[in-house]
């Protein structure tokens, strides 16, 4: 039995339905309300992460919840995460470190010894925080998986923790989801569901009570709320995301990220949408990228296999030919080393394929070795030299890196980075590097954007090379922004949701 602690599970009757935002906003509120709270999921499956300030990865859906409840993410909050390498395996994070590649019947057989992991992760967090709100995945009506759960019931087990069950509307079919999800419980969890909430809901909520009463009937816990589509922006917890989607912006400079299949920590461009000078938009074949200002390699899960995608699809002669014309490119960290000569996978740490021939923009060879880079870092722009950077010397950056690839350096990489700190231990170590034109730069550092001097400065560099004035408008840093929208979300889901029943319920007074 794990420290008993206020507490409440949020699970749904599939994925996406709202899980990870309406536990970043419980959090928010029981925040607002003057007490300490923590997230919690066990086991995350996700390619977008993060690396804490002790050097752990995590995954980033518990980073957002714990920005939301205004404390420092820990790997307690996700002891388990789970980085898809291709549609059968994955990399094993544990702990905030790499435990193993594995598909998933290897995997299954060590889950009995992870359970005691993610126990002792629990009870750590029970321990310091009045509450904790736990996040489950997928389903807990997916009896497939249920023999040695440890993520659904089988944690709301462990936690002794009520569970709330979520069912997102939008799909279609909301009340069969709620009804069928508990039917497939068995008893002792069905128990544990002490109300319901019917998530992204579009319209005149009067219409949508006659159901609620019958559903009430049927299924004998209480609908908890309903809670509206919102339009509020809150990072997505991996690829199931609506930002592929979208344009962001209506500036004059034009961005265009490759959407890699293997795409990684995409919500490094989540920031683009403060600069007024930039229109951003996700891209994924030739015929769709038109004539950008610049093009960004983003991180990736699988370099050699996602550089392999580009070639099969023709983007990177697209992505040379747009770089010879003096037109910009960045990649960030496995971007970066798409970027290179030539890559070299002499371990198969992410590949079948031991070499390979980079985009050949900056002169530089990778080699992927079999320890993981998980750093948080402080650094600067190391010199002005020309194109993107110019002007930027010793302007301070800050972010993270997650790779296995190590670069070396030929005469005409020009150094564009610096690395000073590497988890709080004073460094002097080359990370970025440019063409010698400029107008091609690379870095292993996630987050670099968010450093708004460092995004403001290249947007002008590119607004010079068009003719164009700067841009000096002001504006709110990227944190401000992230916590006013924590902010808007906890208001419309306070006043959707029945939150003094809510309490009871974490309370254990239902």
């Amino acid at each position: 039995m794990s420290n008993k602690a206020n507490a409440v599970m949020m699970q749904g009757c599939a994925s996406s339905v709202g899980k990870s935002l309406l536990t970043a906003a419980l959090c928010r509120i029981i925040k607002q309300d003057g007490y300490t709270v923590a997230p919690f999921k066990s086991q995350n499956m996700a390619l977008n992460s993060y690396i804490t300030r002790s050097g752990h990865e995590m995954g980033r859906a518990q980073v957002v919840q714990a920005e939301a409840a205004c404390i420092e993410p820990d790997v307690c909050m996700n002891p388990i995460l789970l980085k898809p390498t291709s549609d059968k395996k994955s990399q094993i994070i544990v702990n905030g470190k790499v435990y193993a590649n594995q598909d998933f019947r290897d995997y299954h057989k060590i889950k009995p010894e992870l359970k005691a992991l993610v126990q002792k992760a629990y009870n750590t967090l029970a321990k310091e925080y009045e509450y904790i709100v736990l996040e489950g995945a997928g389903s807990p009506a997916e009896i497939n998986l249920a023999d040695g759960d440890i993520v659904n019931m089988g944690m709301a087990d462990m936690a002794d923790a009520p569970v709330i069950l979520i069912g997102d509307i939008d799909k279609g079919g909301v009340f069969a989801f709620l009804a069928g999800t508990l039917q497939l419980l068995n008893e002792k969890h069905r128990k544990r569901v002490k109300g319901v909430i019917i998530n992204k809901f579009r319209g005149d909520v009067e219409i949508l009570k006659p159901g609620l009463d019958q559903l009430e009937k049927i299924i004998g816990i209480p609908v908890l709320g309903v809670v509206p589509y919102i339009e509020v922006d809150v990072e997505d917890e991996d690829s199931v995301t609506e930002r592929f989607k979208r344009v962001v912006g209506r500036g004059d400079v034009s961005v265009a990220v490759i959407r890699l299949p293997h795409i990684s920590n995409y919500t490094d461009y989540n920031v683009f949408s403060l600069e007024q000078s930039i229109t951003m938009r996700y891209v994924e074949h030739v015929s769709e990228i038109g004539d950008p200002d610049m093009i960004i390699l983003p991180g990736t899960k699988n370099t050699i296999e996602d550089l392999l995608y580009l070639k099969s699809v023709g983007l990177d002669e697209y992505i040379i030919r747009h770089a010879r014309q003096g037109k910009a490119v960045i990649g960030i960290c496995g971007g970066y080393q798409m970027l290179a000569n030539s890559l070299h996978d002499p371990y198969h740490t992410e590949s079948r394929i031991k070499h390979i021939s980079g985009l050949g923009l900056l002169d530089m060879d990778v080699t992927f070795e079999k320890e993981k880079v998980t750093t948080r870092v402080m650094g600067e722009v190391l010199s002005n030299g020309t194109g993107l950077l110019d002007g930027l010397v010793s302007t301070q950056i800050e972010g993270y890196e997650i790779h296995m690839g190590k670069s070396t350096f030929g005469k005409d990489a020009v150094p564009g980075t610096g690395i000073v700190h590497s988890n709080g231990q004073d460094v002097q170590t080359l990370d970025g590097v440019s063409n010698t034109n400029g107008n091609v730069f690379g870095t292993y550092i996630h987050g670099i954007f968010d450093n708004s001097g460092f995004l403001r400065g290249i947007v002008n560099n590119i607004r010079k090379d068009k003719g164009m004035g700067e841009d000096n408008s002001k504006t709110i840093t990227f944190e401000q922004y992230k916590q006013g929208e924590y902010d808007r979300l906890a208001d419309v889901v306070r006043n959707s949701l029945k939150i003094d029943m809510i309490y009871k319920i974490m309370r254990g007074e239902t």
